[in-house]
């Protein structure tokens, strides 16, 4: 595909992303590799939903500003972190969609084993470490993850997203956020159900066959839907779930009311017993 079609393959998106209300004001940007030297990005202060062809920018592996008018977006270094770590990624996609940027605020990790499209397209989302935005500080938070996945919660922030041509990595994105947003509206009605190992594997083997990677599938024996597999070995950042403790979901319920922990099972029951003790 020549320069321009990617130009206009670049605004496009930014119309989806506006319009989404992924990107409020001048928020968001996107960026598509051109060859081993180059890379076309949108500009800084610019709304994603009003860009032009001829707005977009081209820059080095370094950041430098080789073409455009105007300046390219200060968080290409982000980008660029994407694509030095992985070859085979030709664009990427940082927004804000409101669900998963909740999730983000709030430093909540995002479950898995819950529905089939996240497993087989996203996999596990992992997040990264708060820093501040447009350095090369906040641009090395990302790497760490990025050979393993195709989705980044960015801690405070957002999202990035990344895949073998624009609309796919923009995809990830919906997708992303359409998945928080469902998992928010279930915690409201109070449960969640979650997929067990061997419904989890049948979902993976589907995203085998597709082509897909997860580094679930270089796991001998590994508990598919326990830890996170971004832990440790990772990153020191690793977020403790709160509103989405798995063992509190799926906690058994007295009267439609959920026992959230141990103590309030362990009250449940001594009330019970002295309330028959009493009879």
């Amino acid at each position: 595909m020549n320069e321009y079609k990617l130009r206009e393959q670049i605004c496009e998106i930014g119309r989806r992303v506006y319009n989404k209300g992924f990107a409020a004001a001048n928020d968001g940007n996107i960026s598509v590799r051109l060859n081993d030297r180059e890379v076309l990005c949108t500009p800084t202060m610019v709304s994603k939903g009003f860009m032009k062809p001829e707005d977009l920018c081209v820059v080095d592996y370094d950041g430098n500003q080789l073409r455009g008018t105007k300046r390219r977006t200060s968080e290409i270094l982000l980008h660029l972190a994407v694509y030095k770590t992985r070859a085979d990624v030709q664009a990427v996609v940082h927004c804000h969609p409101p669900h998963a940027t909740a999730f983000a605020v709030a430093r909540e990790p995002i479950p898995k084993c819950i529905l089939p499209e996240v497993e087989v397209f996203l996999g596990e989302v992992p997040m990264a470490e708060y820093a501040t935005p447009g350095t090369q500080e906040f641009a090395n938070t990302i790497i760490p993850y990025v050979k393993d996945c195709n989705t980044i919660i960015l801690a405070n922030h957002g999202t990035v997203t990344f895949g073998p041509d624009v609309e796919k990595a923009y995809f990830n994105s919906e997708i992303i956020d359409a998945y928080c947003h469902i998992l928010l509206l279930a915690r409201q009605l109070g449960r969640i159900n979650y997929f067990t190992e061997a419904e989890t594997k049948e979902l993976l083997d589907i995203k085998k066959r597709l082509g897909y990677d997860d580094p679930r599938l270089r796991c001998d024996n590994c508990d598919l839907c326990g830890n996170s597999i971004f832990g440790r070995g990772y990153s020191d950042f690793v977020p403790e779930p709160k509103a989405f403790k798995r063992e509190d979901i799926t906690s058994p319920s007295k009267n439609g009311v959920a026992i959230n922990n141990l103590e309030s099972l362990v009250k449940l029951i001594t009330d019970q017993v002295m309330a028959q003790l009493g009879g």
